[in-house]
């Protein structure tokens, strides 16, 4: 059984190395968000699941960026169920408000906080990056709660903000459960993909003592801090050498 794992693991590594050959250093070019070529902003990343994930990682990847764009989608209609809201009740103001902002601020903080280390984490099977998306992603998912929640003026059309609607507006107000209905699959399913991205990082080797020398070692391999501590130094050794100046005149 272990010798077959060994011939999975170097099969998988020769498959990934001729992928990368194949690409070259062109294919490694930013991809992601594709964007027109004469749009003013280029990607921002290269994302290739494909090329970068493991097989037996494959699948749990795309999950979770389908997961990401039905969070992403949830918080646009979101913001047409808030708009229908104040439509209707023009005391609703600050809850569309906060849903534009939600979407603009929750749609690219998530895909860099969270979906993004959970990428590198499975390509690289980095331990850090698997407690960063942890740590992020459990917040992510209080979030999801809260949404599905709906309490009135937090610009989310969560099943108590729904109910309400339905006292101004049945039509809005069965919009906004639809909503509602999205935002708690959205909690359910970014639960059930937490449980199971934490199976999967049991199996890879990870562990907290790993992502404290990675860590340790980022940290140190940064040139900023390389500086930093070179100066440091150069201002320590420029001090005793004027103290021992000083002491024998």
């Amino acid at each position: 059984m272990r010798q077959e794992e060994l011939e999975k693991k170097a099969a998988e590594l020769d498959r990934r190395e001729r992928e990368l050959q194949t690409h070259g250093a062109a294919g490694r070019k930013n991809n992601w968000p594709p964007l027109p070529e004469k749009f003013p902003v280029g990607p921002c990343f290269y994302h290739d699941i494909a090329v970068d994930i493991p097989v037996e990682f494959q699948k749990t990847v795309k999950i979770m960026y389908n997961l990401w764009m039905f969070h992403a989608g949830t918080l646009f209609v979101n913001m047409f169920g808030c708009l229908a809201w104040f439509i209707v009740d023009a005391s609703r103001g600050v809850d569309f408000g906060l849903a534009m902002l939600w979407f603009l601020l929750f749609t690219p903080c998530s895909f860099i906080c969270w979906y993004r280390p959970l990428y590198g984490a499975f390509r690289s099977d980095s331990s850090f990056r698997f407690f960063v998306f942890f740590f992020i992603y459990i917040c992510q998912f209080g979030v999801h709660v809260l949404q599905a929640i709906g309490i009135t003026g937090w610009g989310t059309c969560g099943w108590i903000a729904a109910l309400t609607g339905l006292n101004t507006s049945i039509p809005v107000g069965i919009i906004m459960l639809l909503i509602a209905a999205l935002f708690t699959a959205l909690a359910v399913g970014s639960l059930i993909m937490f449980k199971k991205v934490h199976a999967l990082y049991r199996t890879t080797g990870a562990s907290f003592e790993k992502a404290q020398q990675e860590f340790a070692t980022g940290v140190m391999s940064n040139k900023t801090v390389q500086t930093a501590a070179a100066n440091a130094a150069a201002n320590a050794a420029t001090n005793a050498a004027r103290g021992a100046f000083k002491a024998h005149p």
